[in-house]
């Protein structure tokens, strides 16, 4: 694939000039512009759409949580703040990563290579003949111990995430497989049809579940787990609606 088109956005120089120097270190990214001004860098992001914004919290106006939620659907956001508080609410939000000043290299490069792996996993998925229907899609890709797995949906039964990584729990494997993503990434890439987030760290495959209780726990495969509060009346939408009686 391409590079990825980069845009900064903070309201400190010194942590703009950090970022930009990454960026150039970084041969998959392209720095397109840097702002200090939030407003001027959303009319900006909504003009060039990038791919990929790292954007400060805290600023002026219009601070990085609000502006996150007016950015292009495509466009990916990785977090940059010295507040540690923000970290839980930049998962709500099309955040594929947050970095926590001061930001090292190494931590950077994670975050980049993890926006690579969206955007290589929708390019892959956007791949198919134009003439073949959506439904026809039966697989995936994911990275793998640095290495391309062919994953059939039916094969899943359900996602795990660990913050950094998701682990792929699978029908036909006693191990799952692990690959360096966001659980909010997963839940963009899988079909919705067959797919269904019932908690911060749980997206299940609808075909898979086998009980329901009413206290919220449901049977996947060997593995008992719990619909959230916040997950809940989705999920119980989806039951009677597939319920008989």
């Amino acid at each position: 694939m391409n590079k990825l088109r980069c845009i900064v956005v903070d309201d400190e120089p010194l942590a703009i000039k950090m970022l930009e120097g990454f960026i150039a270190r970084t041969p998959f990214l392209e720095l397109e512009a840097s702002f200090n001004d939030p407003v001027q860098a959303l009319s900006e992001i909504r003009a060039r759409q990038p791919e990929l914004v790292f954007l400060d919290i805290q600023m002026p106006d219009l601070d990085g949580m609000e502006l996150s939620r007016m950015v292009p659907p495509d466009t990916r956001i990785v977090f940059t703040t010295a507040f540690k508080q923000y970290a839980f609410e930049s998962y709500e939000v099309s955040a594929l990563d947050f970095l926590l000043k001061p930001i090292r290299y190494q931590k950077f490069l994670e975050a980049a290579e993890k926006a690579r792996e969206w955007f290589s996993l929708k390019e892959a998925a956007s791949a198919a003949p134009a003439t073949a229907p959506a439904a026809e899609k039966t697989s995936f890709f994911i990275k793998v111990d640095g290495a391309l797995r062919k994953v059939d949906y039916a094969d899943v039964l359900y996602v795990e995430g660990m913050r950094d990584y998701v682990m792929f729990h699978l029908s036909s494997a006693r191990t799952p497989l692990i690959t360096h993503m966001t659980m909010k990434a997963v839940e963009e890439l899988l079909p919705q049809a067959a797919f269904m987030r019932i908690h911060r760290s749980f997206i299940v495959a609808l075909a898979h579940i086998s009980s329901a209780t009413p206290s919220g726990d449901i049977k996947v495969g060997d593995a008992l787990l719990h619909v959230s509060d916040a997950c809940r009346p989705a999920f119980d939408a989806y039951l009677k609606q597939h319920s008989l009686g």
